[in-house]
């Protein structure tokens, strides 16, 4: 059975934190910032909310996580005046205790932070004890320690220049430092002595026949970081191992997880710290290949043509979910995957206005249909918002020109009439960049809008405007006023705007929502006055013009696709670290931190933000993307982009959610190009040739397989199997709920209707077809069950406590181990 590496996806929301610590000076307030640490390292941060001891974040944060982690952390930083940044205090989630916090919001208190619980990484020891005979006849044991390697320690302060020092119960051995790696090979033995008290001479000397003194022995293993400063080594982990069960075996090999220093400071209590409200949505998957999840996904793929849909495998995973959003995600980036989105959203979508009574409440509730529709133009339409609305949003953060025109809301020194014409430039300019921008919405938009458009004109033939509501209701009211209102969350900037920003953000959002409604009352849509005065300015015919132009474009069947392919498309941007690639014959390779800007053209890096490009690089000339081997330069999260004539371009991301996401996109871009490489050097050529091949000519072919394999769609990057395996997941997670359905489509087949209330919840129009494809549904989830238990087995005979990738001290491994041990002895 051979499974996909699993996938570790989590989405954290930073709500706010509350009754921080008061600053030791007469302001008392501090200006703080919260990170997101996978351990030790920094994957997020969020902005700083100034003069506050209950900062509000409200920042968003999705990720999938490329490697293995213990704890997944969060710190709350403090910003003083000197812009030097002091921790006030962080919460630690294991990773085995994720799913108790899974998708609920949760106060949890800070914990203090000190240098002696910051821990990371793992030390792969062996240790050896051995008699030896002496020259006077004497029979003693030495006890050999073999510090072979480490991975994975703590990079502190930018760098990390480990050392391990060994002690047994006197002076401790000290292995070399090894610079600039925090994956270092030491392969050092030392030898410890443990021999009779006749004997001893030594404080190392113990008398191996006193068990009970040898029982009580510990050797222990700390890690340093070699610092230059005169604060002294950072300490990094340590570890601590009894002597006792060399008993069993003389001999032992095993890799284990650093540990606190168990003397750590505790003094402080947990409550004087104050607390950090979070919510954490964090999903593992075991994902296998594709021919096990067929019957599932055809199964599913088929709904768009099932009669009536409700009576379909994707309308019955919607019916099942608590909220319809955990349906949705999965199915909408499925069927985009497979390229049936367009036919299933129509199926839903024109069932649903069926059952609409109001031509005036058409897709007004949160159902399937409504949370399809959002999730597709989130996924196709994020580079439309990027060409439409981010000019504008950019300058309105930057320039903080006031338009606050509640007069209750004035600050002092503020004029009305000012902020009004401040507000009513940005509106008008909004609004006509949002109705130019037909040619430019994507093609899977315009279909869904045209399907919606034909639906709801044919069920309310005596209502003209209802096809132009039903398609404003999605991309007014649900994508460019939500994108407006919060350009965080649909990535138009990085951090939620301030204070100030964000109330010209809502107040562009409101009108720009009551000018897309095409209400015939518009002044009533608002509760306060001043607003009803304000949309004044926009009650002309032109605007009412403009929206149904701009409408009839999205959603015409005869419409062309002029993408606007030529224009460029900002798909990422954002500082790094490169090394310098030589082009002088003189000029020094050294690495400098550069502003990175890919479109949908070029890849460019500049000095700063808005400079001048020093070197742009044509997406066709990007040949290959792949990781850098640490190894090359002693750098963590290094990259190379191959280009034409071998020449590469090595980066440095910040971290390694970071180095992901631009391998990725890169990747994704680029993956059409012609003459793209199928092999590469993993490392770098230095000193005169190649280190992973040692090859000497630098032009001489890659040694190694390209790992570039992404759809060439730079819009998505989907998985068509993991999506599945949500899917199946959701199903298993609900099945009570499948199995009160059956019962319901049997109760309304026998008697005409629900017996019981809690039928009623279910919409089934055809209970015989909805109770064929339930029992398909639960045989196939049934089947994937079995195969998930069956690798579970396989894998727990196979994995071994110590190994390199369980070592010991995992928490996390422990428990499965536990429950593993249970269902055997149940099964037997």
């Amino acid at each position: 059975l051979i499974c996909k590496p699993s996938g570790f996806f989590s989405f954290l929301s930073l709500g706010e934190a509350k009754n921080l610590p008061t600053y030791p000076g007469p302001n008392k307030m501090r200006d703080c910032y919260c990170t997101v640490n996978l351990d030790q390292e920094e994957v997020f941060r969020t902005k700083i909310v100034e003069k506050s001891l209950c900062p509000f974040y409200g920042e968003d944060f999705y990720c999938e996580i490329p490697r293995t982690f213990r704890h997944l952390s969060f710190y709350i930083f403090d910003r003083d005046v000197f812009r030097r940044d002091s921790i006030i205090g962080k919460v630690a989630i294991q990773k085995e205790d994720l799913q108790k916090y899974h998708n609920r919001d949760t106060w949890f208190q800070l914990q203090h932070v000190d240098a002696d619980s910051e821990v990371q990484g793992k030390v792969h020891l062996e240790l050896r004890l051995s008699e030896v005979i002496t020259d006077t006849g004497v029979v003693c044991h030495k006890l050999a320690t073999r510090v072979l390697e480490c991975q994975g320690l703590p990079i502190v302060n930018g760098q990390c220049d480990p050392y391990a020092t060994v002690t047994l119960a006197g002076p401790s051995r000290q292995t070399k430092v090894k610079k600039k790696t925090n994956n270092p090979h030491f392969d050092e033995v030392f030898y410890f002595e443990v021999t009779r008290p006749s004997s001893y001479n030594k404080k190392s000397h113990f008398d191996i026949e006193d068990v009970d003194e040898v029982d009580k022995m510990e050797i222990r293993v700390d890690l340093w970081n070699a610092s230059n400063l005169k604060f002294g080594d950072e300490f990094l982990g340590e570890l601590r191992l009894p002597l006792k069960f060399l008993r069993q075996s003389s001999s032992y090999e095993a890799w284990y997880f650093l540990q606190p220093r168990d003397n750590g400071n505790k003094s402080l209590k947990p409550d004087d710290l104050g607390s950090l409200r979070l919510n954490v949505v964090y999903t593992e998957d075991h994902v296998f290949s594709s021919d096990y999840y067929s019957p599932l996904r055809d199964l599913l793929l088929k709904s768009a043509d099932v009669e009536p849909v409700s009576a379909s495998a994707a309308h019955i995973l919607g019916e099942v979910c608590r909220e319809k959003q955990e349906a949705a995600i999965p199915l909408v980036r499925l069927f985009l995957h497979y390229g049936r989105i367009v036919p299933f959203i129509s199926a839903i979508a024109n069932a649903e206005v069926k059952r609409t009574q109001d031509p005036n409440t058409i897709f007004r509730g949160n159902s399937l249909t409504s949370k399809c529709i959002d999730e597709t133009m989130k996924l196709a339409g994020m580079h439309y918002l990027q060409v439409t609305l981010k000019p504008i949003i950019d300058e309105i953060c930057q320039v903080h020109k006031p338009c606050e025109i509640d007069p209750v809301k004035l600050k002092d020194g503020e004029n009305l009439e000012n902020n009004r014409e401040n507000l009513r430039q940005y509106v008008d300019r909004i609004f006509t960049v949002i109705t130019k921008s037909g040619v430019s919405c994507p093609t899977v938009m315009c279909d869904i809008f045209f399907s919606l458009r034909e639906s709801a004109a044919k069920r309310f033939q005596g209502d003209l405007d209802v096809r132009y509501t039903a398609v404003s209701s999605f991309i007014f009211l649900r994508f460019f006023a939500p994108a407006i209102l919060s350009p965080n969350l649909f990535q138009l900037t990085p951090h939620h705007p301030d204070p100030q920003t964000s109330r010209t953000l809502t107040l562009i959002s409101k009108t720009i929502q009551t000018l897309g409604s095409l209400s015939k009352s518009k002044s009533a849509n608002f509760k306060e006055s001043y607003m009803a005065t304000f949309y004044d300015y926009f009650n002309e015919q032109k605007y009412a013009d403009a929206v149904k132009n701009f409408l009839d474009l999205i959603s015409s069947s005869g419409r062309r696709d002029h993408k606007s392919i030529e224009q460029p498309i900002l798909l990422k941007e954002g500082f790094m670290i490169k090394r310098a690639q030589g082009r002088k014959r003189f000029g020094m390779k050294n690495f400098k931190k550069r502003w990175f800007r890919l479109t949908n053209h070029e890849f460019t890096y500049q000095k700063s933000k808005g400079d001048h490009p020093l070197c742009s690089i044509p997406i066709e000339n990007i040949l290959a993307v792949e990781r850098l081997e640490e190894e090359s330069f002693k750098m963590k999260n290094m990259f190379q982009v191959i280009q034409p004539e071998r020449r590469v371009l090595y980066i440095q991301a910040n971290n390694c959610v970071e180095a992901k996401d631009w391998i990725d996109i890169l990747t994704k871009v680029s993956q059409c190009n012609k003459k793209r490489l199928t092999v590469y050097h993993p490392s770098a050529y230095l000193n005169g040739h190649w280190l992973c091949c040692k090859a000497t000519a630098d032009n001489t072919p890659g040694c190694t397989p390209c790992t570039g394999g992404l759809p060439a769609n730079i819009q998505l990057d989907i998985d068509g199997d993991r999506e599945t395996e949500r899917i199946y997941s959701l199903f298993n997670l609900y099945m009570p709920k499948l199995e009160k359905m059956q019962e319901a489509c049997g109760s309304k087949s026998v008697y005409d209707g629900p017996e019981e209330e809690e039928y009623s919840t279910f919409i089934i129009d055809d209970p015989k077809e909805t109770y064929k494809t339930l029992k398909l549904i639960i045989e196939g989830v049934g089947t994937l069950e079995q195969e998930h238990a069956q690798y579970k087995r396989d894998k727990f005979k196979k994995t071994k406590y110590g190994s390199q990738e369980h070592p010991i001290g995992d928490k996390s491994f422990q428990t499965y181990i536990r429950q593993q041990s249970e269902i055997s002895a149940h099964s037997i």
